[in-house]
């Protein structure tokens, strides 16, 4: 498939503030005239979000790793078939809170399913297609759970307010997971950009903003937050 759009991902643990940065990037690039398109993993389609319910809902139980792998490759490929791929191909920029790297962490580092398992579904599934560009939004796990936490307690989204079968997972769980994120960063440098996510809102955005700029040639104003 010939891309012609450019597609930016948002990775990193719980509580990292990755979807207000999401929809700030969004805003910048929108006033820039950039047709960009946000989106989410697991979901971002009707199908895809149904296996979404079945994963994140903290009374789904739990799940054999393989068996929660697959069912995330399902869910991407409906994602990347219905959703992702049209719109690059128009043009449309592309940008998601999560995609495969958080299965790599998740269920790789987080809960020790093969990482060769994880990169043969991954090319089954998407081939050789990558983000253009990936940022990894890094915290201390016990940070990132309180706020993470606190968040669900004040949506207004009932389904979202129970979306918290990892947040359950344990405080052991998550600091696999931030190890896991730190390594594929290390593992993929051409793509993966850290960011602290200790900081102010408006400090991440202008550092997001940044490296958009400098990767993909841009130049963009701050959008409002708040």
């Amino acid at each position: 498939m010939a891309k012609k759009g450019i597609f930016i991902t948002l990775e990193g643990g719980d509580g990292t503030g990755k979807s207000t940065q999401l929809k700030l990037l969004q805003q910048a690039l929108s006033a820039a005239g950039i047709d960009a398109l946000t989106t989410r993993e697991p979901g971002g389609t009707d199908q895809a979000e149904r296996i979404r319910n079945m994963l994140l809902q903290r009374d789904s139980g739990s799940f054999d790793p393989m068996t929660e792998a697959l069912l995330l490759f399902a869910a991407r490929r409906e994602h990347l078939v219905n959703k992702i791929w049209p719109a690059l191909e128009k043009g449309q920029w592309v940008i998601s809170d999560r995609f495969a790297d958080s299965t790599r962490a998740f269920q790789g580092y987080g809960m020790g399913l093969d990482m060769q398992v994880i990169e043969s579904l991954y090319q089954l599934v998407a081939g050789k297609f990558q983000p253009d560009l990936t940022f990894i939004f890094d915290i201390d796990p016990e940070a990132g759970l309180n706020r993470s936490m606190k968040h669900l307690q004040v949506t207004s989204n009932t389904t979202e307010s129970t979306e918290d079968r990892y947040e359950r997972m344990g405080l052991a769980f998550h600091q696999r997971l931030r190890v896991g994120f730190l390594e594929i960063a290390k593992k993929f440098p051409g793509r993966c950009v850290i960011i602290d996510a200790t900081q102010d809102v408006d400090v991440v955005h202008r550092q997001v903003l940044k490296v958009v700029e400098q990767r993909l040639g841009l130049s963009l104003k701050e959008a409002q937050h708040g």
